[in-house]
């Protein structure tokens, strides 16, 4: 049996991946504060339904997103159970996001907000390059607890300010060098 090299077979792992990058780079982006990250996952011409509180061209949720993440609270994405079904230039792709969210409402009541999401997204390649032509988001959960910052009770930090926290752009270690040694 002659070995053969299996070329579709290692495009549809470089697509794969190339749209789990993208998904990954989306959330960063939500939690950074950086809008350019998430407007770089789209086409131009994008649908955004985010399950209730968007429905409209991706471009305007970019435009909404620009004002409110820069002093938006605190915030942890996590994309998971990616799933890619590949059809030439298109792809299907549903994915879990696990949404951590602390909140601080004037009243003083400060809690923190788990969410769990799935987002169902039309990928196309246009000219060499995957983004999403279509989402469409569904919330699956919520748990809000009260606000409880310990550090493991102080084993992982005995002192927490002296903690590297992260931080919205440009002052999050991704943007200040984060991959150099200080």
């Amino acid at each position: 049996m002659a070995d053969t090299f299996d070329t579709a077979a290692l495009q549809a792992v470089i697509d794969k991946q190339a749209i789990t990058e993208i998904l990954v780079r989306y959330c960063r982006g939500a939690d950074r504060g950086d809008a350019d990250l998430i407007a770089a996952a789209y086409h131009d011409d994008a649908i955004e339904d985010h399950g209730g509180t968007f429905l409209g061209p991706a471009s305007d949720y970019v435009a909404m997103l620009r004002k409110i993440l820069p002093s938006a609270p605190r915030m942890t994405h996590a994309t998971s159970n990616i799933l890619i079904e590949l059809d030439g230039d298109v792809a299907r792709v549903e994915s879990y996001i696990l949404t951590f969210s602390r909140r601080e409402p004037e009243d003083g009541d400060a809690f923190d907000s788990l969410t769990m999401a799935r987002v169902v997204d039309r990928f196309e390649r246009r000219e060499g390059r995957w983004g999403i032509a279509q989402r469409r988001l569904a919330w699956e959960w919520n748990h809000e607890m009260r606000m409880r910052e310990t550090w493991g009770r102080g084993g992982i930090a005995p002192d927490p300010s002296r903690l590297t926290r992260g931080a919205k752009k440009p002052h999050d270690i991704i943007y200040t060098g984060g991959w150099e040694r200080s």
